[in-house]
């Protein structure tokens, strides 16, 4: 058996010294990515942790052959992040002159330097495993991670840098906003715009960096991209989706670490970023903002708006036209199936609907008639279909035989203050009861 009660007791209840470290380290990197990630994710710049992270194993190799030809213990994790944090700079560096200076698109610079630089890492490390003295056991951390074998200094480290992600973030949130959603205002209002983004990229660089040691170079463009997309499903409050994208992160990290301390044979960073897929799955099923259920919802619902609308303007119309009396006879369900090309089925719906919220009646032999309520609005629906008309024909040059199929697109959108302001253009006096006569009338 792989666990037992006892053993998930003991890791639910922190009394190992490694789970303490591991899960707290790993929860304060969720938080660190999480927050960072959200600015790149806006920016644009998603697969830029991606390529930081794979360009910083040839700084990782270079910092341990120098270490090693110097006589230095070569496994030094400050001297291995500090040659990784070099490395990455440098592809950062390489990406901007790539993209601004050569006129490359980004896409092409990102996969230029990512494969390029992690190219180079692999050559470097086979080179190190040839060494007399040299051995690269250990060095593989970085690529895949290795979060069971972290320590307090590691947990410490990542928790402080946390603590800057978080500071920058708020203390740059006005700026970082202004660069991810208008760069050129931000600009022609004085921002220095290049520098506020290379502080932008030195934040990513540190993530990433401090990031290695926990779940590896390839896994670490996971914790970066998908807490941030997973709380972009849940609002669209720029500060809610930070608050958001941290928890995710951080819960994501908490959850792994925990499962991976409980089932002993599977490793920490591939579990992390297993849990984060899922709690982007569960955002992208139920995100209230545009989860796949809510936007499934909210289609059916405008559909169900646009057959009622179209179904109280078709009456209105036929109305309009056999006026031969203050209350006209009704029109039956064939000649509506005749008007409109639907279906049995979504006609007899749509009729049942609009007769529960008493827009219609419906009488002997199915024919359908308007009630006081039904009246009203039908004839405001068509007014503001008929004021839209009008001013496509007036002010759109679209010919009359094809106004009506333009007009229906943006009918079942229209805002008040769009209705009072085509109202305004068109000379309209504004009653309720004053609808336009169609312009496809023969007369």
């Amino acid at each position: 058996m792989i666990f037992d009660i006892e053993t998930i007791f003991r890791v639910l209840t922190f009394q190992d010294y490694n789970t303490r470290v591991v899960v707290v380290g790993t929860a304060g990197l969720g938080i660190a990515a999480g927050l960072i990630g959200c600015f790149t994710l806006l920016r644009r710049r998603a697969l830029m942790g991606d390529a930081l992270a794979h360009a910083t194993l040839p700084g990782i190799g270079i910092a341990f052959i120098i270490a090693n030809q110097l006589g230095i213990f070569e496994k030094s994790l400050l001297l291995l992040l500090f040659g990784a944090a070099t490395s990455g700079l440098l592809g950062v560096a390489t990406i901007a002159y790539l993209r601004n200076a050569v006129g490359l698109r980004e896409d092409a610079a990102l996969g230029i330097v990512l494969s390029v630089f992690f190219g180079a890492g692999v050559a470097l490390l086979s080179i190190i495993q040839q060494l007399p003295t040299g051995s690269a056991a250990g060095l593989e951390a970085y690529i895949y991670g290795k979060t069971a074998s972290m320590i307090a200094f590691d947990a410490w480290l990542i928790l402080g840098t946390a603590s800057i992600c978080i500071l920058a973030s708020i203390f740059f949130f006005k700026e970082w906003k202004l660069l991810c959603f208008d760069e050129g205002f931000a600009s022609s209002r004085g921002y220095p715009t290049m520098l506020l983004d290379a502080l932008l990229m030195a934040t990513v660089v540190l993530v990433t960096i401090v990031g290695l040691q926990a779940v590896g170079l390839v896994l670490m463009i996971a914790l970066l991209i998908i807490p941030a997309v997973s709380a972009r499903f849940w609002t669209d409050n720029l500060k809610w989706m930070m608050v958001v994208s941290a928890t995710f992160g951080a819960t994501s990290c908490f959850t792994g670490a925990i499962l991976s301390a409980i089932f002993t044979r599977l490793p920490s960073g591939p579990m992390i970023v297993l849990v984060a897929a899922c709690m982007f799955a569960l955002s992208l099923c139920f995100g209230r903002r545009r989860g796949a259920l809510i936007r499934f919802i909210r289609r059916r619902q405008m559909n169900y708006k646009m057959d009622r609308e179209h179904l109280l303007r078709e009456i209105y119309e036929f109305f309009e036209e056999n006026r031969n009396s203050d209350r006209p006879s009704p029109i039956s369900f064939e000649r509506l199936l005749r008007e409109r090309s639907w279906s049995r089925h979504r006609l007899r719906r749509s009729i049942e609907r609009a007769r529960r919220e008493n827009l219609v009646t419906e009488g002997p032999g199915n024919q359908i008639a308007f009630t006081t309520v039904g009246q009203v609005e039908a004839a405001r629906l068509a007014r503001e279909h008929r004021l839209w008309e009008l001013y496509l024909i007036t002010y759109a040059d679209i010919a009359p035989s094809r106004v009506d199929h333009e007009a229906d697109r943006i009918e079942h959108v229209l805002e008040p203050a769009l209705i009072a302001e085509l109202e305004s253009l068109l000379g309209d006096s504004g009653a309720l009861q004053g609808v336009p006569p169609s312009p496809h009338s023969p007369g």
